[in-house]
C-alpha cells in the first residue's frame, strides 16, 4: 500500500468508503438515467472531509472506460471522488458513457494526489533527470498546452523518456520541445481499487 499523501492519513476503512462512494454514484446515475453525482454531505470524519485532489479511473480489463480528475484540492476528498467518478463514467470526452455491462465488471481506481511540486528545469532532459521512475505523476503546462500523467502509467512504459514522450504528445506539444514559459510540476498519489464484480437491482430500468 502506498504511503498517505494527505494531512489526515487514510486507513483501509476510508479507502473502502471512498470506493463505495464512487461505485454508488455511478450506479445511482445508471439507475436514474442521468450522470449527475449525488455529492455526499460532510461525514464528520477528518480524513474524508479534508480537501483533496483526486482522479477516478475506470477500466474493463485492459480497456480504459474513463479517467477524470482534478489537480488542485477545491473540495472535500469524498465529494471529489463522487464528482470525478460520475465524470469518468459519463463525461470523459474521449470515450462513450459506461453501460450496466461495464459497471458490473469494471475496476474502479481512486487516486488521491499530493500537492504539486514545481520541477526546476530548463529543458525536456532536465525534467527526465528529475523524475522518480515509478513514483512521480507529472503535469506539463506551456501556453495553451496542458496535460498530466498519473504514476499508474509507469508500469506501461520503459523509462522516463517514454513517459515524458507520451505526456508531451498528450499535451499537443512537439516531441521533446521546450516552449517559452514551459512549467512542469510533479506529485505523488495514493491509489486503491475495487475490481468488482458489482450489480444493480434487476427491477430498476437502466441504460445499456
Amino acid at each position: 500500500m502506498s504511503p498517505s499523501v494527505t494531512a489526515y492519513p487514510l486507513d483501509d476503512e476510508h479507502r473502502r468508503a471512498l470506493l463505495r462512494v464512487a461505485s454508488d454514484c455511478i450506479g445511482d446515475a445508471l439507475r436514474c438515467g442521468h450522470g449527475q453525482p449525488d455529492i455526499p454531505e460532510p461525514s464528520g470524519d477528518l480524513a474524508l472531509d479534508q480537501a483533496a485532489a483526486t482522479f477516478v479511473t475506470l477500466e474493463r480489463g485492459e480497456a480504459l472506460l474513463g479517467c477524470i480528475g482534478t489537480l488542485e484540492a477545491t473540495e472535500s476528498l469524498v465529494a471529489s471522488v463522487a464528482r470525478n467518478a460520475c465524470k469518468a463514467a459519463f463525461a470523459d470526452p474521449r470515450l462513450p458513457a459506461v453501460t450496466v455491462a461495464d459497471f458490473e465488471v469494471m475496476t474502479i481506481k481512486v487516486s488521491v494526489l499530493s500537492r504539486l511540486t514545481p520541477v526546476r528545469a530548463r529543458s525536456w532532459k532536465d525534467v527526465a533527470r528529475n523524475l522518480r521512475v515509478g513514483t512521480d505523476g507529472v503535469l506539463v503546462e506551456a501556453g495553451n498546452h496542458r496535460a498530466t500523467l498519473l504514476p499508474s502509467v509507469w508500469p506501461k512504459v520503459d523509462d522516463a523518456a517514454q513517459f515524458l514522450d507520451i505526456l508531451w504528445h498528450k499535451a499537443g506539444l512537439r516531441p521533446r520541445d521546450w516552449l517559452p514559459r514551459t512549467r512542469v510540476s510533479k506529485y505523488t498519489t495514493e491509489e486503491f481499487a475495487d475490481p468488482g464484480p458489482r450489480s444493480l437491482p434487476a427491477r430498476t430500468p437502466v441504460r445499456g
